[in-house]
């Protein structure tokens, strides 16, 4: 070997130990947290990952950036042939891998037009933060110091190889098979046949291989860590919608604490979760607590578990973890000190985040984590949820009614319990603790029963049986009177051996469909829009009278965002004759929560402007007349919104069940026929 390929391969050997002891370190950081088993469906994971990391369809969400983070990514993806090429020629002689043929003349065309598309993508993003001055891409000075190094770099590394690659072709002239138009344009205008393109040469081979090289051992230091992580966090995120809370074994020895108090009480999904934030902004830019002047940023929450991991980890790693009396760092909390409990409150657990966030990243379950930990550990919560959590302890609903009231709306309407006729029935009617006790939505239980009634469909409830589903528990952290709640109605369910459940709550149906069955509560769920669509397509239901209105459907959000059903309930507007359906700007996966989740419907919202205010005046922007929900929580927050805007004489809020009832005027012709 010569002088120059023994410097250059010294060179080589410390980058790459350099890299492999950052990732050494970062890994033992993250093997500090608990297990998590995301080793299932490989076939299923790789499929999701070449959607989302390779074709970039979340990116793609926004236009503008996801076409520049594109451009930067597969130019990234071409390139890595070229630093393959520069790393060969720096060790051997002559080497090159025109030998691929025809394959290398689309590689060296690519790279040519991938140098310019992805200096192109730089300069865009560099004024977008610097000059445009995007709100969601607006950080701290340190974070935009590192942004725009990174920026720079980039730009380097294709330039570098772009004019590298020019004054080759003037010295040794094309390569077999190579296509370089752009390096062949810039090499007749900037270089020819002298020692100044010789030098030429060989610094930019220096520079685009510094670069390079320089580019990989930063970034397990800075904060575009995600480069090397994202990949990976999105093949061992969750395979599909939604992402479920992890129940806790409370009958397991020694457990002594249960949430997430420290970093390593995260899983070690949730610490890549940390690694791979690309603090790109998009889950704060969807945030209703945010965009509404909370103090929580989804972006932070993930953040700051990875500050604290890099603050904490090395006393972790040295036996101190329990003690916490090593250090500053050790000194402070992590709740309290990264992050912070009103954040923590203020989320609503709608979702948008997660549809958002390009890496999939997983926010709801570190807050949910979070709040466990506040409320079993630390009994830390707000005021008003004390009384909540007593309700559902004596009265198994959130309100304090008593359980024995619970059937008391469907008195005179000769509707069977599951106690008084356990046969012949075909689905189990899951009211709800709205849907029993409060005053607007008991017309909404009314009408859907009806509408049952009319298509002739056996169902029975469970009555003073039924039991909060643990729903709100659940999601305020308080995850032992959750399942309490979870395993009395399971027990209750299999006694009668319900197998199909339909309900008008979204927050029941996702409970019941997505988290029953971690405790073996497997049941076929269906959301009452979705069942109306069904009866309505069956012709046991037909919508006959004329409504003349305008109608903006609103999304809820376990319906929609974490259960992907849109359609159901925009159909059965639609087929309601006369009506016609508006959208709000934001809609479908887009759109923008009441407020009322993730236990919120039972706290004060203080801070800032109210979610459902916000919801309210994009609803009546619209001009439509009557705002359509298929939720209890959505129905109470829209009707409160409409109030507060003095619209209440002119605008109506009413459930789908109500509009096709008004709708429903002639019962099918025929005997009925027992939905299957």
């Amino acid at each position: 070997m010569t002088v120059f390929s023994i410097i250059f391969l010294v060179i080589l050997v410390v980058s790459f130990a350099g890299i492999a002891a950052s990732m050494r370190r970062l890994f033992s950081y993250m093997a500090l947290g608990k297990p998590d088993n995301r080793f299932d469906k490989p076939i299923k994971r790789l499929k999701r990952t070449f959607t989302i990391a390779f074709l970039e369809t979340k990116l793609l969400r926004d236009p503008v950036a996801g076409a520049l983070h594109l451009g930067i990514f597969w130019g990234f993806v071409v390139l890595l042939f070229a630093v393959i090429e520069t790393i060969g020629e720096g060790l051997f002689h002559g080497f090159s891998l025109s030998g691929m043929g025809w394959l290398y003349s689309v590689i060296t065309c690519s790279q040519d037009f991938f140098c310019l598309i992805v200096a192109f993508a730089v300069a865009l993003a560099f004024w977008r933060r610097t000059v445009k001055k995007v709100k969601r891409l607006q950080v701290d000075e340190e974070h935009q110091l590192d942004a725009t190094l990174i920026l720079l770099m980039i730009l380097i590394v294709v330039s570098s190889y772009l004019l590298q690659s020019a004054a080759q072709i003037s010295i040794f002239g094309m390569r077999p098979h190579a296509v370089r138009p752009v390096a062949r344009l810039l090499s007749g205008m900037l270089f020819g046949d002298n020692s100044f393109t010789v030098a030429s040469y060989q610094i930019l081979w220096w520079i685009h291989i510094l670069a390079v090289l320089g580019f990989m051992n930063y970034l397990p230091f800075s904060k575009h860590l995600h480069v090397i992580t994202s990949i990976p966090n999105v093949y061992f995120s969750w395979r599909s919608k939604p992402v479920p809370l992890k129940p806790i074994n409370f009958e397991e020895e020694g457990v002594e604490k249960f949430g997430a108090g420290e970093f390593f009480d995260f899983t070690w999904k949730q610490l890549l979760d940390a690694y791979t934030c690309t603090e790109c902004g998009r889950c704060t830019s969807v945030c209703p607590a945010n965009q509404t002047g909370k103090e929580l940023n989804p972006k932070i929450i993930i953040t700051a578990i990875r500050d604290r991991m890099m603050d904490f980890a090395p006393i972790a790693l040295a036996g101190n973890q329990e003690s916490g009396q090593s250090g500053s760092a050790a000194e402070k909390k992590f709740i309290g000190g990264y992050e912070s409990e009103a954040a923590i409150w203020a989320c609503t657990t709608c979702g948008a985040c997660m549809e958002e966030c390009p890496v999939t990243i997983e926010h709801i379950p570190a807050i949910v984590d979070m709040r466990r930990n506040l409320v079993m550990m630390e009994s830390r919560f707000p005021d008003e949820l004390q009384a909540t959590f007593r309700n559902l302890e004596n009265n198994f609903t959130p309100w304090a009614f008593p359980s024995g009231e619970r059937a008391h709306w469907a008195e005179g309407k000769n509707i069977v319990t599951m106690a008084e006729n356990p046969n012949d029935y075909d689905v189990l009617f899951w009211v709800g603790c709205a849907g029993s006790f409060d005053a607007r939505y008991k017309s909404v239980t009314a009408a859907f029963s009806e509408l049952m009634n009319i298509a002739g469909v056996r169902y029975r409830i469970l009555g003073m049986e039924e039991k909060c589903t643990g729903d709100p528990a659940r999601r305020a952290g308080n995850e032992y009177l959750a399942q309490m709640l979870m395993k009395d109605n399971i027990e209750t369910l299999g006694r009668y051996g319900v197998r199909k459940i339909v309900t008008t709550c979204p927050h029941c149906f996702n409970i019941l469909l997505n988290e029953y069955p971690q405790f073996g509560g497997k049941y076929e769920v269906i959301h009452h829009t979705t069942f109306i669509e069904t009866l309505i397509r069956e012709g046991r239901l037909k919508p006959l009278t004329s409504i003349m209105q305008d109608i903006v459907y609103h999304d809820p959000c376990y319906l929609g965002r974490h259960n992907n059903e849109y359609d159901a309930p925009r159909n059965d507007i639609r087929r309601i004759p006369g009506a016609h359906l508006t959208e709000m700007g934001r809609n479908r996966d887009k759109s923008f929560c009441c407020g009322a989740g993730g236990a919120r419907m039972f706290m004060e919202e203080t801070e800032g402007k109210r979610v459902n205010i916000e919801r309210t005046e994009e609803a009546l922007a619209t001009g439509a007349t009557t705002i359509a929900a298929a939720c209890p929580f959505c129905m109470t927050m829209m009707t409160d919104g409409v109030k507060a805007k003095n619209k209440i004489e002119s605008v109506a809020v009413k459930d789908i069940a109500e509009l096709i009832l008004e709708s429903v005027r002639v019962k099918p012709a025929g005997d009925p026929v027992p939905f299957a």
